[in-house]
């Protein structure tokens, strides 16, 4: 079921900007109102990578005339094989920056906002409050339940997409939909997975390409809210396999057990970043990279394990370590390959798996295990520079 436009039309539209934008103009659908509301609408994107990105370059191709950006970030160049509205030369910048630059070439009519800064419960609503319609690429739980309870509050729509390997998703939530059919990101999702059961795409890997098919589909979304045009995905989950090119579609239903979100709340504490048992295993059990170091130069005899998956291990490791994957420790079934005799130091990418392998040790009576601190990333960083990072 359509629903009315979003925004009002503008005004007008110049003589640059009828010929810049003219492919659209002669779509009946669209044609020179649904072009005009473009113009006038406001959007925010949170995030400006993998997602953000394509959906930055399209939404500005497209003629919206105000696009903000939520972005604290800078420019990695582990970045660059997805996040296509960066470049080599902007490596090391505020993505907020780069991202403003690369519209700026696109389209030189879009007013660009920066919000180059981390959305809180303190200034989300703030951030949010002048915009017409929201799009979030951002790959943390904590962020996606604070974008949709904002929404919600607020009574504004916004475009939700998701990756992961090979895989994505898309939908849209508006809890005030004015069809009366509204819903929110907890009615597909009430709770957030146990904290470590889904890997984020640092740890688990993207297919770079799924970036520009999810982000497409988002901003396909934002034109038909904002221009009155289609049927949106409001009460449809689209989820996409780049491995076997299938599209399905989920239905989504308001769920009656949902409850009312009256105001926001302490999004790490109620997504978890670890387990309460791994916090409390790491606690006081965590030894840096540079006492690591210290322990390899002393010849001090301990076993170093590497909880990372095998193809993180191919990519950097640190030299002496075994690689038993986190997995085997959590289940019980590499408990034979770690020593009882010698102290035990474990490791991942930045120190959440590592944790969690410790808690599950120490459970197994290796009380005086411990993990690193940051991980391989810190050893990179601080030891031996010469070695890459993913």
């Amino acid at each position: 079921m359509a629903l009315p436009p979003l925004v009002e039309p503008a005004a007008e539209l110049t003589k640059e900007e009828v010929e810049r934008y003219s492919r659209h103009l002669i779509i009946p659908d669209v044609g020179m109102d649904g072009q005009k509301r473009l113009k006038n609408a406001k959007v925010l994107v949170v995030g400006a990578g993998g997602l953000g990105s394509p959906a930055l370059l399209y939404l500005a191709a497209a003629g919206v005339g105000t696009l903000g950006i939520v972005e604290f970030d800078v420019v990695d160049e582990s970045n660059l094989q997805r996040q296509i509205i960066h470049g080599q030369s902007d490596v090391d910048r505020p993505k907020a920056e780069s991202a403003r630059d690369s519209i700026r070439e696109v389209n030189p009519y879009v007013d660009v906002r920066l919000h180059d800064e981390r959305l809180t419960s303190e200034n989300v609503l703030e951030v949010f409050r002048d915009y017409d319609l929201i799009l979030d690429g951002t790959d943390n739980f904590a962020t996606r339940y604070l974008v949709n309870d904002a929404a919600v509050l607020l009574g504004k729509p916004y475009v939700w997409g998701s990756i992961f390997r090979f895989e994505g998703q898309a939908s849209v939530f508006w809890e005030d939909a004015p069809n009366g059919q509204g819903l929110n990101y907890r009615d597909l999702y009430p709770e957030p997975p146990p904290p470590g059961m889904v890997p984020s795409c640092a740890e688990g890997g993207v297919l770079g390409v799924l970036c520009a098919s999810i982000g497409s589909i988002m901003v396909n979304e934002a034109i038909k809210l904002v221009t009155g045009i289609g049927e949106p995905l409001l009460g449809r989950l689209v989820i996409y396999d780049a491995l076997e090119t299938t599209w399905r579609q989920v239905k989504i239903r308001k769920d009656p057990e949902t409850p009312k979100i009256t105001e926001l709340i302490d999004y790490e504490a109620f997504c978890g970043t670890v387990t309460q048992d791994a916090q409390d295993a790491a606690a006081g059990n965590t030894i840096t990279v540079g006492e690591l170091k210290q322990m390899m130069d002393a010849g001090k005899d301990f076993q170093l394990i590497d909880v990372r998956e095998p193809h993180e291990y191919e990519i950097v490791k640190i030299p002496g370590s075994v690689l038993i994957p986190k997995d085997r420790i959590l289940s019980g079934a590499a408990l034979s390959e770690i020593s009882q005799d010698k102290p035990v130091v474990l490791h991942c990418k930045s120190g959440g798996r590592s944790a969690e392998a410790l808690a599950a040790l120490h459970r197994a009576g290796f009380r005086d295990a411990v993990h690193v601190g940051g991980g391989v990333l810190s050893w990179v960083k601080q030891i031996d520079p010469s070695q890459p990072t993913y």
